[in-house]
């Protein structure tokens, strides 16, 4: 079987928008690890969430395309530490085996609150139609979506990076996942700091939704659940609890996914979701604590 250099660098192209939403999913869930030690699998429902504002603010508002992003990455936010303060702010302290049944309790409730309220019914999202347009460069083509995509995940990953490293906020949060205790005596404001963790990773995971939908071009109550299920293993894959770790993790899983379908016969695309845990066994083999881990695993 042999494959054009234009078909390969297409299949790279679609495996770096697809990373690119796998990255700002994963950050989400290595923030909120990195601080509280909990795996927060509602994630993917707040990611939901934000793509079905984003329909209604869109799509029957009419608000400019940007705008609703805007808007559906504060209600998205509002969302993430609302779960919070309910959900996981009693249980802080507990043990993380009760955090974590307590995660899956509540992705679950907000998955079938999502079904009641919207219909199973998958529908279409309304895309723009410039974000719709075609980009052909010789045998390689690729829509605006896209651009777009690569685009603003860069420019959040960048953002991010910088408020991490220079806020007085980011440095508590830093601070915070190395030792929660000592941050404590230092006169940090935990909950501040996990109020943060949750709005910045909610509000990530209203724009990967929303990408997503646009790129796809559909929305449904449960749309969430197997992307979030994908860009934990990208966390874990890069070392959860790191920021740079998750986006890279999800880099990874995003080009490898495309690859293995694009490069092996037709028959086995339908394993793709097989070779994402595949891939996780691999590195965890040669790596437990993930790419970018330390041993600790204390590290945002």
């Amino acid at each position: 079987m042999e494959f054009s250099l234009d078909y390969i660098i297409q299949q790279l192209i679609n495996g770096l928008g697809l990373g690119s939403v796998y990255a700002l999913i994963a950050i989400g869930y290595t923030i909120v690890y990195g601080i509280l030690r909990l795996i927060n699998f509602a994630h993917g429902e707040v990611l939901m969430i934000g793509t079905y504002v984003a329909i209604g603010l869109f799509g029957h508002l009419y608000l400019p395309f940007y705008a609703a992003i805007v808007l559906s990455m504060v209600i998205a936010a509002i969302v993430g530490i609302s779960i919070e303060r309910i959900a996981y702010r009693p249980l802080r302290g507990t043990t993380e085996e009760t955090t974590l049944i307590t995660s899956f309790a509540v992705s679950i409730l907000i998955q079938n609150l999502g079904i009641m309220i919207f219909s199973p019914q998958a529908r279409s999202f309304p895309t723009p139609e410039y974000l719709q347009k075609i980009v052909n460069i010789g045998g390689i083509s690729f829509s605006s979506m896209t651009i777009m995509i690569v685009v603003i995940t860069t420019i959040l990953l960048i953002s991010l990076n910088i408020f991490i490293k220079n806020s007085k906020l980011g440095i508590a949060m830093r601070a915070s996942s190395e030792n929660m205790d000592a941050s404590v005596l230092m006169g940090i404001n935990i909950n501040s700091v996990v109020r943060t963790a949750f709005i910045i990773g909610s509000a990530l995971a209203a724009v990967a939704g929303i990408m997503m939908a646009g790129q796809y071009g559909r929305v449904e109550p449960t749309m969430g659940f197997v992307p979030g299920l994908k860009a934990f293993i990208a966390a874990v894959i890069g070392g959860i609890g790191n920021i740079q770790g998750a986006a890279v993790g999800g880099l990874i899983l995003g080009f490898g996914e495309i690859m293995f379908v694009a490069m092996l016969p037709p028959q086995f695309s339908a394993y793709k979701d097989a070779f994402v845990f595949l891939l996780l066994i691999l590195v965890l083999l040669v790596k437990p604590t993930g790419l970018f881990g330390v041993a600790e695993d204390r590290r945002v």
